[in-house]
């Protein structure tokens, strides 16, 4: 087993070498196969295969999960799209700038700009003026087809809670650091939660995010901002080498329960 290998590849090697599968593990990780029998399951990136197409495209889409998540009337944070004006003016429509420029105006405290899709915090950006903004905006379509538009909001508390069938395996609050960003690639560090109160209702908020929009295995990021919880994000992939360095076990137990569910031990 390479040091170099993601905590979730190393997982799944465990899981199938306890239970008779067989691995091939191609593309550095990122593609793994498994075979029990006939039964041939995949992992791809930090997603072991358990939802469907369309809950896939919805939690990877931070637009759409917000959505949807509105429409179900669990609380969120908003995220306005934009479409790359590459795409042409069709696609993006006239006046994408103007109204980019609007919802800083109505955000005097400040707005955060990332892509659509993407995880761990890559370019995400706080802005305050114009200058900011364009500066975001173009950093962001460099790489992107879409990005989003969020208010800042003072985040009191930041928690992800892992889901397995509405099952909360992992529950931590995320302690940041310097930055002002609670992602783990930036610094923050992952604290389990003890049960009580606060676990509680973060549990009860992510069973309501997963239930909107059909999705079984998933980390959700839920937020305390002005004392009251709302979403933040809903991730498809489950990620959690941070943890794995503090609480290992409890990281094989959560993927384990996953892959039971994927080769349907239960």
């Amino acid at each position: 087993m390479a040091g170099s290998e993601r905590i979730f590849v190393q997982a799944i090697r465990r899981y199938c070498a306890r239970h008779g599968i067989a691995v091939d593990v191609r593309a550095d990780g990122w593609l793994i196969a498994m075979h029990l029998g006939e039964t041939r399951r995949f992992a791809f990136g930090y997603d072991i295969g358990l939802n469907s197409a369309i809950a896939h495209r919805l939690a990877n889409d931070k637009s759409a999960t917000a959505e949807a998540l509105t429409l179900q009337g669990v609380p969120c944070i908003p995220h306005q799209l934009f479409l790359n004006p590459r795409l042409g003016v069709h696609v993006a429509g006239p006046d994408w700038h103007q109204a980019m420029l609007a919802l800083l105006a109505q955000n005097p405290q400040g707005i955060v700009v990332k892509p659509n899709e993407g995880t761990s915090g890559r370019a995400v950006f706080k802005v305050t003026t114009e200058a900011e903004l364009d500066h975001a905006a173009g950093e962001v379509f460099s790489m992107s087809t879409g990005l989003v538009i969020s208010p800042y909001v003072a985040i009191e508390e930041e928690v992800r809670v892992v889901l397995l069938d509405d099952v909360p395996l992992v529950v931590y609050s995320k302690q940041r650091g310097s930055d002002w960003r609670h992602n783990l690639d930036a610094g923050a560090k992952p604290v389990l939660l003890a049960d009580g109160e606060v676990s509680a209702a973060c549990v009860k908020l992510a069973i309501d995010a997963a239930r909107a929009i059909g999705i079984v295995f998933a980390s959700i990021d839920v937020v305390r901002v002005d004392a009251a919880w709302r979403v933040l994000e809903i991730n498809c992939g489950v990620m959690m080498e941070a943890l794995a360095k503090l609480h290992p076990e409890l990281v094989q137990a959560a993927y384990d329960a996953a892959l039971d569910r994927v080769f349907g031990k239960r």
